[in-house]
């Protein structure tokens, strides 16, 4: 395998490179094409051997062994990886939709629902590299990938030329990734370890909402004076964002890494809530859910089939989300509506009910002892039917 001049892409007796999608200080990424029958579309990184440095060189190879042996939804994938006598060519999955950054340009600011669709995704992602002890260390928008159409955003993580493995025990002080995302204890060139990626994870959130990083600066300098300030975070003036956005962004951008959200409670955070991720077992827990509720509610067990529709409705939302034919979509939507409808007024009999009890009861003793047996059952069944219902209609009715 040959290489050309540098105005010209290089030759791979594979691949047809073609345009220049990006370059950065090792590295230029080209769209590619296999050669043959298939005309499978893949991106090229190109790696010049001249420009690396002992510390690059290791870089590259912690990148070529983790995606190796990792195989995600949500991470590009690696397919192959060449040389020749000037550069090192990785062979990496095709993302046809660009990145993150352009998504949220085009868009200026991006509604909480899609936020929260693509974190979901991305949490995915790093809760699966977080099992194996794999930090990221350079996540930004422009290294969050989109496959797929606007139907069905399918996001994936990329980049992983500075991704180490890091136990949670393992400390490093490396200057790693872009500053706007940088965490402050690396940015003021403390020991870090792999909390950093939460911290770059709650900038990109920042910036999907508001439409610009929590420290955005016209130089390095002003930008490094704004994150070792010890002023809170504070979100904009006037920012219309959910309570569990707000805390998730604020928790998520603490300056004190020992005070910052941890990975455990980030991936159970009621604003991730990956146990309603979109995805093909969406609709299967949904249409079980509503089965129970509807015989829940023939049986005339009216605060469960309130509860059970509720929990059907938080798992019918991302099947809606997930399905991309129009018309099952749109049935689906009507199937949304009337269970929605059918909660509603089984909300307005449960809380009937809850006054009735209390009127009926005679003494004290007999209040205490309806507040100890139902009280707590219909309390929980009517929030949780208020915020059910009120998501669903937000997102979708």
């Amino acid at each position: 395998m040959a290489s050309t001049s540098s105005f010209a892409p290089p030759k791979l007796s594979d691949f047809i490179l073609t345009e220049r999608l990006g370059s950065g200080t090792y590295a230029t990424v080209y769209k590619a094409y296999r050669k043959g029958n298939s005309r499978e579309v893949v991106a090229v990184k190109v790696v010049g051997k001249k420009t690396l440095n002992k510390a690059s060189t290791e870089n590259l190879l912690t990148e070529i062994e983790i995606l190796k042996t990792v195989r995600h939804p949500h991470i590009v994938q690696l397919k192959d990886f060449q040389w020749d006598a000037e550069n090192i060519y990785l062979i990496l999955e095709w993302c046809s939709g660009g990145d993150l950054s352009r998504f949220i340009r085009s868009r200026r600011i991006l509604p909480e629902s899609v936020a929260r669709r693509f974190l979901q995704q991305i949490a995915c992602a790093l809760q699966f590299l977080h099992e194996r002890n794999i930090s990221h260390l350079d996540l930004k928008p422009q290294n969050i990938l989109l496959s797929g159409s606007i139907l069905k955003l399918h996001w994936k993580l990329s980049n992983f030329g500075f991704a180490q493995y890091m136990s949670p025990w393992d400390e490093q002080s490396v200057l790693r990734g872009s500053p706007l995302y940088m965490a402050p204890e690396m940015v003021c060139r403390r020991q870090y370890d792999s909390r950093v990626d939460l911290w770059s994870v709650g900038v990109i959130l920042y910036e999907a909402m508001f439409g610009r990083a929590p420290f955005a600066s016209k130089s390095y300098a002003e930008l490094e004076e704004k994150i070792r300030s010890n002023q809170p975070i504070e979100l904009p003036p006037g920012a219309r964002v959910s309570k569990d956005c707000r805390d998730l962004l604020l928790r998520l951008l603490e300056r004190n890494p020992d005070a910052r959200i941890t990975f455990a409670e980030f991936f159970t955070h009621p604003f991730v809530d990956m146990e309603h991720m979109p995805s093909a077992e969406s609709i299967v827990k949904a249409k079980e859910l509503v089965l129970q509720a509807v015989q829940k509610d023939q049986e005339g067990e009216r605060s469960a089939a309130l509860s059970l529709y509720c929990s059907a409705l938080e798992h019918f939302v991302p099947a809606i989300y997930y399905e991309t034919n129009c018309q099952r979509k749109e049935a689906l939507r009507q199937k949304v509506r009337q269970y929605v409808s059918r909660a509603e007024e089984l909300k307005a009999l449960v809380a009937s009910d809850n006054r009735l009890s209390f009127e009926q009861a005679r003494t004290s003793r007999d209040i205490l002892r309806e507040m100890s047996k139902d009280q707590p059952r219909l309390l929980a069944a009517l929030e949780m039917a208020s915020t059910a219902i009120a998501k669903v209609r937000w997102v979708y009715c």
